[in-house]
């Protein structure tokens, strides 16, 4: 839906749609209240079994096996396959993106509660705890929007998941039950100034690599890569947790939750690698300041960003689809 209606914006008018949205939404919120789950009831159980029935007891296994295997295969590259564009930069900053928010989520889901678990605090507490890290958005990502527009966004998507991973192996190092919460701030303020840094030039590059005509699928691309990224960064934390940890005691937890934060690292720091692959951005030669361009490498000529024409298109911005 993400994409669909990215697309449709693009076709019909972004204002228009964007407004029918936020209608639909607000009728949609308040129908949830009366909605069932009656479809779902139908088809979760009955899918299976028209499956367990269609195979012998010693092929059922099996079945039931690629049953899931090809559901999750779908719900995962559906909306991938869908989007997918041949584009370098493109690519780059969404594979960037996907591992921003994976890296970010994974921090999120286990600082709370390690502050809670492990040093003691409440969720109030915990959640105030958390501001040196969170509230840096507020605070970076005007300053790294006004930056991407003079030097390009490779240098501060690189640069902000670096300083992400550190602040984040920072963190899994010092890890401790019990210990100071003072600690804990220089490298949260690390990783959030790193981390806000890299949401902004992710997605500034993700749009930027498309003709404007296409800006709305791209949107929608990103949009889409962002939730499976959270998701993701979840699943992989959750599982170093369980290898490595567990809830009974505190000091169970921190067992588990150093390493957890490790890969929280770790998914920063491929994004970094990644972000390299994001093509450098140049200011055209009379164009002010926010209107950039991208290098060819063939041709070492310059095409500026937002140029509506063929060239632009045949260019470094490639219409997605």
């Amino acid at each position: 839906l993400l994409m669909s209606a990215s697309a449709l914006g693009d076709r019909f008018g972004r204002r228009r749609l964007f407004a029918a949205g936020l209608l639909l939404f607000a009728l949609a919120s308040a129908a949830c209240g009366l909605a069932t789950s009656a479809g779902a009831a139908f088809v979760m159980p009955l899918g299976l079994a028209l499956v367990g029935a269609a195979f012998p007891p010693e092929r059922r296994g099996s079945a039931m096996g690629a049953l899931q295997g090809l559901t999750g295969l779908a719900v995962a590259s559906g909306p991938v396959v869908g989007g997918a564009v041949a584009h370098r930069g493109f690519s780059a900053a969404n594979g960037a993106t996907f591992l921003t928010v994976a890296s970010l989520f994974a921090a999120v889901f286990f600082l709370a509660q390690f502050l809670q678990s492990g040093l003691g605090y409440g969720p109030l507490g915990a959640g105030l705890r958390l501001l040196p890290w969170t509230a840096t958005l507020f605070f970076v990502a005007p300053v790294a929007g006004a930056l991407i527009d003079r030097i390009g966004e490779r240098p501060l998507l690189v640069a902000g998941l670096t300083l992400q991973g550190a602040g984040m192996a920072w963190i899994a190092l010092i890890a401790d039950p019990g210990m100071a919460y003072g600690r804990l701030v220089p490298a949260l303020m690390v990783a959030g100034c790193g981390v806000s840094m890299a949401i902004v030039a992710a997605q500034s590059a993700g749009v930027g690599a498309v003709a404007p005509e296409t800006i709305g699928k791209a949107a929608g691309i990103n949009s889409t890569l962002r939730e499976l990224g959270g998701v993701f960064g979840i699943a992989v934390a959750v599982a170093v947790f369980a290898g490595a940890g567990g809830y009974a005691t505190a000091q169970t937890f921190s067992d588990g939750f150093g390493p957890a934060i490790g890969a929280s690292a770790a998914l920063a720091l491929a994004g970094a690698v990644v972000g390299l692959a994001v093509p450098p951005r140049r200011r055209a030669p009379g164009v002010g300041v926010g209107v950039g361009s991208y290098e060819l490498p063939s041709s070492g000529s310059r095409q500026p960003i937002g140029a509506a024409s063929a060239a632009t298109a045949s260019g470094p911005h490639e219409p997605l689809g």
